[in-house]
Order: structure tokens, then C-alpha cells, then sequence
């Protein structure tokens, strides 16, 4: 019988200190490692996260056609190797992998511009996407929870 996938649970522990950035909640668990701290026991937690859309660009009709001409120029290139590998020896297979690189960047293309017309001018930008948390904590098993709070407060001293 199959067992049940295993479910999300919440992290668990002590806050051991909170911080702005990724980065310098990553920067107090490197520190613990350096200190040979079991850091096996510590988990970072991102607080109020938010999906951050930046926008990079304008989308246009040849840029969709551009970027729709480049991912199928790498599905014709992918589709140009298989049929190179099963294709008998008289075959070119450069002029193989040319054609079916060729095909699959005006397929691309020809499908980025519908794609593009299907959205009526409502979406024309292009962006990236993520999620980011305003703060950062770094959260200790209790039993370890005093001596990382003790380690941490090494690393915030002036060297």
C-alpha cells in the first residue's frame, strides 16, 4: 500500500533573532555553523510575505514574436537531436538540426503573435515575479534556543 504524501507542517521553535534580509538572517546561521553550533536545530522563517511583480519591459508584437521564436528555435533544436539519433547514417544531420531549429522558431514565433493578439492589449509588459518577506527570524529548537541567542550576540559585536 502507498503512504500518503507527507503534509506541510508549520516551523517550530524559539526566536532567536529577527532580521531585515534574507541575507543577514543567513549571515547569524553561517555564523552559528562557524561556531560549531548545531545548526541542524535552527530554521529561518520569512514573516509577512508579499508577491512582488517587477515590471521589465513593454511587450510588443515583435517581441512576443521574438521570444516565441526562441523557445521553439530550442524545441526544434531538442526534436533536431532525437530524430539525428534514431536517423540512418546517410542523413545530414546538420541540415537536420538547421531545419528543425528553423521550423521550431517560426512555429514559436507564429504562436507568440497569436498569443500576444489573444490578450487584447490587457497585459503589455513583461515581468518577474516573487515572493519576499518583510522580516526574517531565525527560529532555535528551545533546548538550544539560549546558547544560539549567546553565539548571535558574539556576531553584532564590534571586531
Amino acid at each position: 500500500m502507498a503512504t500518503p504524501p507527507k503534509l506541510p507542517t508549520p516551523p517550530t521553535g524559539v526566536p532567536v533573532g529577527t532580521y531585515e534580509t534574507y541575507e543577514q538572517a543567513q549571515r547569524a546561521v553561517d555564523f552559528l555553523a562557524d561556531e560549531q553550533f548545531p545548526v541542524e536545530n535552527v530554521t529561518i522563517v520569512g514573516n509577512g510575505l508579499r508577491m512582488v511583480e517587477r515590471v521589465t519591459g513593454r511587450l510588443t508584437q515583435g517581441r512576443a514574436a521574438a521570444t516565441g521564436a526562441a523557445g521553439g528555435a530550442w524545441w526544434g533544436l531538442f526534436i533536431g537531436v532525437i530524430l539525428m539519433i534514431f536517423s540512418t547514417a546517410e542523413a545530414d544531420g546538420f541540415l537536420l538540426l538547421l531545419l528543425t531549429t528553423i521550423a521550431g522558431a517560426v512555429f514559436g514565433a507564429v504562436f507568440g503573435i497569436i498569443g500576444y493578439a489573444l490578450t487584447g492589449g490587457k497585459r503589455d509588459f513583461t515581468s518577474q515575479s516573487s515572493v519576499v518577506a518583510t522580516t526574517y527570524d531565525v527560529l532555535c529548537k528551545y533546548q538550544h534556543a539560549e546558547d544560539a541567542r549567546a553565539v548571535l550576540a558574539r556576531l553584532s559585536m564590534p571586531r
